[in-house]
């Protein structure tokens, strides 16, 4: 009767529970018992393991084997425990002589005895690094595991390779650090846009804020060249933030780019997305969702009152919470979800609602309906508003081209650097009580924030919000208070997002 314990790695959101691999022989006719409440994907690995064992040259014990995979209520998915079996089996057997107990194992096994990757290492690597163990992962899976455990993790190609390194006969060098070079990916200049200087003010303030944009206009005028401008204005993660979207892209199933994992990520979803893609969904576990992939980037939809009003909805609480909870019969995943979102819409149906080069065919009612399908509750968590006008063929052959992406984005560096001195994070990451503590406003300027508030009818989000904005211009320009100036221009940007006299939300 023997008696060993592996250790691995469930994957549960961004979270990587300890799992225990216990395992029990005992005399008897040949049975494989599988608890601890597996899907069948992990109730198949008795068949991998077992050849796998065989296959590697290593005898598979008779007798009745008894596996628990502790905590028994926790689901287990997927085939990242076929290693830790294995390895458990034949530490329970006597064909493993040395200790285990420092070492985590994570793998799926093909019948060959080689090592296939299970996806969603990085949440685990970093784990076992806090836990201050060791762990081996397949070959394909390094990469992950490189980020965040380069010292404390071992890459193996086959599974008699992972017993060699436990017996010491043939070590398995660590992953070391990735040698891939930090890199940004490339988006179109700025200095492509002709005109629309109001519109690039707008960018500008919003990459220095982290802000919530919306653009308006008649189609063609440039609201998605514009948008796509945006993400090259933003600066490099710094480590922190980048683990935390590299550990949604790890359990998305995305794949982590260690060349430009630092990279913002920009998401541009089509208006067509159902609730389950834009929040997270599905089953065992629930999978995150645009929201969440956009986390520490931008989320940017174009033809907003295009996508469904439940889907539309479901935006509002990770605005304001900047996270998301999927719940589900077999329980709920908590995802991060702190996403700057910029968002493009027509001003009507056929989209040239006071265009004065093309007539409106939408009567008011149309008008009405169409603006209605974006609530007060999720218009109110915009931070800014702009219109895009469209530009006559003479003010194209006139305009000039803006500053480049470069010159914008050093600025907005400079800003956020201003803003991370001073109280240590975005704006967009400040509640109202620590907005209020670092945005002291000059006598004027609460005048005028007074006058704002009751001419614009701003409820305590919208008094916050703008405040932010304000901010925000305050902190391009290094000033520590809040001019009258800033808050002017900031209530211009905010005044678009007041619905107009007699305009009725339905």
């Amino acid at each position: 009767m023997s008696l060993a314990v592996a250790q691995a790695r469930a994957a549960v959101g961004v979270a990587a529970p300890e799992v225990f691999v216990e395992v029990h022989l005992a005399p008897g006719l040949p049975a494989f018992s599988l608890v601890g409440l597996p899907r069948a994907e992990v109730r198949e690995s008795r068949d991998r393991v077992f050849s796998a064992i065989t296959n590697s040259g290593l005898d598979f014990p008779l007798g009745r084997i008894t596996v628990n995979l502790a905590p028994a209520d926790l689901p287990k998915s997927s085939g990242r425990f076929d290693l830790a079996i294995a390895v458990g089996i034949l530490a329970a057997s006597g064909q493993l002589n040395s200790e285990i107990g420092n070492l985590e194992f994570l793998g799926e096994l093909a019948l060959t005895g080689e090592l296939r990757a299970v996806g969603a290492v990085l949440p685990a690597a970093l784990a076992v690094r806090e836990a201050e163990r060791q762990l081996i992962i397949p070959t394909a899976d390094r990469d992950e595991a490189a980020l965040v455990h380069p010292h404390g993790a071992y890459a193996a190609a086959r599974l008699i390779d992972v017993i060699e390194h436990i017996e010491q006969r043939t070590p398995l060098p660590t992953l070391g650090a990735p040698n891939h070079p930090h890199e940004l990916a490339t988006y179109p200049d700025l200095a492509d846009v002709r005109g629309h200087a109001a519109a690039r003010r707008a960018l500008e303030i919003a990459a220095a804020g982290g802000l919530n944009l919306l653009l308006s206009g008649p189609p063609g005028t440039g609201k998605s060249m514009l948008a796509g401008r945006l993400p090259g204005l933003l600066p490099a993660l710094d480590e922190t933030h980048a683990l935390e979207i590299a550990a949604v892209r790890s359990v998305s199933g995305a794949g982590v780019a260690p060349a430009t994992w630092r990279q913002p990520p920009f998401r541009a979803p089509h208006h067509t997305l159902s609730t389950a893609a834009l929040v997270g969904g599905g089953n065992h576990p629930p999978r995150p969702g645009e929201v969440s992939l956009a986390h520490r980037g931008i989320l940017f939809l174009d033809e907003l009152p295009e996508l469904a009003r439940h889907a539309l909805e479901a935006l509002r609480e990770p605005l304001e919470t900047r996270q998301v909870t999927v719940s589900r019969s077999r329980g709920q995943v908590t995802y991060p979800a702190a996403f700057q979102l910029v968002a493009a819409m027509n001003p009507c149906p056929c989209g040239y609602h006071g265009d004065p080069e093309r007539s409106c065919r939408c009567s008011p009612e149309q008008v009405q309906r169409y603006r209605g399908r974006i609530s007060g509750p999720l218009l109110e968590r915009f931070d800014l508003a702009i219109e895009v006008p469209r530009l006559t063929p003479q003010e194209l052959r006139t305009a000039v081209n803006g500053e480049p992406t470069a010159v914008v984005a050093t600025r907005v560096a400079a800003a956020r650097q201003y803003a991370n001195e001073r109280y240590g994070a975005i704006l967009a990451d400040l509640d109202g009580e620590g907005l209020r503590a670092i945005a002291p406003l000059s006598d004027a300027a609460e005048e005028l924030l007074a006058q704002a508030s009751t001419t614009l009818g701003l409820s305590p989000r919208g008094h916050y919000r703008l405040l932010r904005v304000a901010r925000a211009i305050a902190d391009l320009a290094a000033e520590e208070t809040i001019g009258v100036d800033h808050l002017a221009e900031a209530v211009g940007l905010r005044r678009g997002l007041c619905p107009p006299r007699g305009y009725t939300n339905r």
